[in-house]
């Protein structure tokens, strides 16, 4: 059933008229259920026999179901899933129907990162450590991550060994970027919520993972120090680049715009005594001499469109959905503009405003997904989706699922399906969705 979220939630002040909410009743082909919020003009889309195989559950934008039982499937590409189990990791080559490639890992249930490369090779991590596989999970090596001078990047020796950290966990779900030729993987560590206080880096690697280096190191945050708890505080060691004096919480995303040839990034969380921690940053990279030069573009507080996530670039325009919490009011939304003028809000267009806070977005085959931050947010498991590259928009409760924030977006597999994490609060793993957004009609293409 649809979910009444009172007056206030029609209230759209920034939006175009073609963009203002209305509201219908969306059925599901099962029994499974979603609630839905309609943009007028987006229209009624045809039943699909997808929507009749078990597990499958509909809404009028996409079909949606979780994983099959077995692995833990972390992560996609093309025709490929990686796995786990709390003791083993396992490869798929059929999008999870079967899993033949299996290795006996006895960290497994720890790991929070992994990335399949184009040439088959596959990138995890647990906590704190880093490993790479080249021969489909018949064997791995733990990866010794280099700082930007080449020398080896030990990770600190925890307070508490329960609470190591999360050197390489991200919150964005797409790692992998053809720049210039090269397969160029690079992502940030989303930190210091979970499992320990660690240094917030970017990460990259030019060479299919032979090599990982750290493209950029933030600098010591007073606030997250090693104290031996979850999530860190103001007591305890001091982590990061001593010489950096900028400082974030963690970071948010990474990603590339071929356009220019140049990576951004974005970081949170809050405004404290010692400066934003929100920033944008933006890096090019010197392939040649192996070097990175990086620029913070932007800085502002933690209630503005710059406290974000999701960025993606299409026909060399950025896209982003903002996290903004903090002090009223709240600038949020999902935004557009051309990359110069990131740091010149009147130069940007506002799409949407889904009026809570989210950090999460892909854009692929003019299809936008993102969704909502559960804690903060009276959808249970929200999503927001447009079909045809922002013209109309539409968003879902799909409650059947509990209070979940959906993150860690993968772009389609061979079988077209989106995959997300769905996670307990906001960061706790819990289960994996997978999405398969419908054609829009034929008059909303574009």
């Amino acid at each position: 059933m649809e979910r009444y979220l009172g007056p206030q939630h029609e209230r759209h002040d920034k939006m175009t008229p073609q963009q203002q909410v209305t509201r219908r009743l969306f059925l599901g082909a099962t029994a499974a259920t979603a609630g839905g919020l309609l943009i007028s003009g987006a229209g009624r889309l045809g039943a699909d026999p997808i929507a009749t195989q078990p597990g499958v559950a509909s809404t009028d934008h996409f079909w949606y179901r979780l994983q099959p039982e077995g692995p833990y499937i972390d992560t996609q590409r093309d025709n490929k899933a990686f796995g786990f189990s709390d003791e083993s990791v396992f490869l798929s080559e059929d999008n999870g129907l079967t899993w033949p490639h299996s290795l006996a890992f006895p960290n497994a249930r720890n790991i929070t990162f992994s990335c399949i490369l184009k040439n088959g090779t596959i990138l995890f991590a647990t906590r704190s450590r880093l490993y790479r596989s080249t021969d489909n999970l018949e064997t791995c090596e733990q990866v010794t991550v280099k700082d930007a001078d080449g020398a080896d990047y030990v990770p600190h020796a925890p307070q508490n060994a329960d609470n190591p950290g999360w050197y390489f966990h991200p919150l964005d779900g797409v790692h992998t970027w053809d720049a210039n030729g090269v397969e160029m993987v690079a992502w940030g560590n989303y930190c210091n919520v979970l499992g320990g206080a660690v240094p917030a880096n970017i990460f990259y690697s030019a060479d299919s993972g032979r090599t990982v280096k750290i493209a950029y190191a933030f600098g010591r945050n007073p606030y997250y120090r090693d104290n031996g708890s979850a999530g860190g505080g103001s007591t305890g060691t001091l982590l990061g680049d001593p010489d950096n004096p900028v400082i974030c919480r963690h970071i948010h995303c990474v990603a590339y715009n071929p356009a220019e040839n140049a990576f951004y990034a974005c970081t949170g969380d809050r405004q404290t005594p010692e400066g934003h921690e929100c920033h944008w940053l933006r890096g090019t990279y010197d392939a040649a001499n192996d070097k990175w030069h990086w620029k913070v573009i932007v800085s502002d507080a933690s209630n503005s469109r710059y406290k974000a996530g999701g960025i993606n670039f299409v026909d060399g325009k950025v896209y982003w959905v903002a996290d903004a919490n903090g002090p009223n009011p709240h600038d949020r939304g999902i935004f557009r503009c051309d990359p110069a003028d990131i740091a010149n809000p009147e130069a940007h267009t506002m799409l949407f405003n889904p009026e809570y806070e989210s950090a999460n977005m892909i854009i692929q085959d003019g299809v936008i997904l993102s969704s909502h931050y559960a804690p903060a947010s009276p959808y249970a498991t929200g999503f927001i989706v447009s079909l045809d590259m922002g013209r109309t928009w539409a968003q879902y409760d799909l409650k059947e699922f509990g209070r979940r924030s959906p993150l860690r977006f993968n772009a389609k597999n061979s079988d077209g399906w989106f995959r997300v994490d769905l996670r307990s609060g906001w960061i706790g793993r819990a289960e994996v969705l997978f999405i398969k957004p419908k054609k829009a009609p034929a008059g909303d293409r574009r």
